[in-house]
């Protein structure tokens, strides 16, 4: 995964024999903060999971384009005073959500296997080219 701002990159294992590496996860942590604030929030492991399966699926080798993991209340505040597709009770203040982007698939095939696994929320935004996968109630939309 590499991140559209900060030009990060961010490869590696993150889970192993059943269980999650914990200095992976506190990596995924960081490269997932608010870039605005510099703020870190634990990420929710299911939304990696969800992440991680949906990439599985696609089999690609590209890494995703991060555009939004963990958003402070500050800034989930300012991007919703610009755009009415954000939710004032965003999961991404929850480290529960990414809205993510792949050059070599569609959203409609991105979207397709973050549904496929049954396990979140999934927003196809194709006027901006990226989905939005979360660990919330199963539920999909369109932005």
């Amino acid at each position: 995964m590499y991140s559209g701002r900060t030009g990060e990159r961010v490869d590696m294992v993150y889970w192993i024999d059943g269980q999650y590496i914990k200095d992976a996860v506190k990596e995924i942590n960081h490269f997932m903060r608010d870039w605005r604030t510099d703020d870190v929030k634990e990420i929710d492991l299911r939304t990696i999971d969800i992440m991680a399966a949906s990439h599985n699926l696609l089999d690609v080798n590209e890494p995703y384009m991060l555009l939004s993991g963990y958003r402070s209340p500050k800034t989930n505040a300012m991007l919703r005073s610009r755009s009415r597709g954000v939710a004032k009770n965003s999961l991404h203040m929850r480290g529960q959500a990414a809205d993510l982007r792949l050059a070599s698939r569609s959203v409609s095939q991105m979207a397709k296997a973050a549904e496929a696994c049954r396990a979140g929320g999934v927003g196809k935004y194709q006027r901006s080219n990226f989905v939005h996968m979360d660990c919330g109630v199963v539920r999909t939309w369109r932005g």
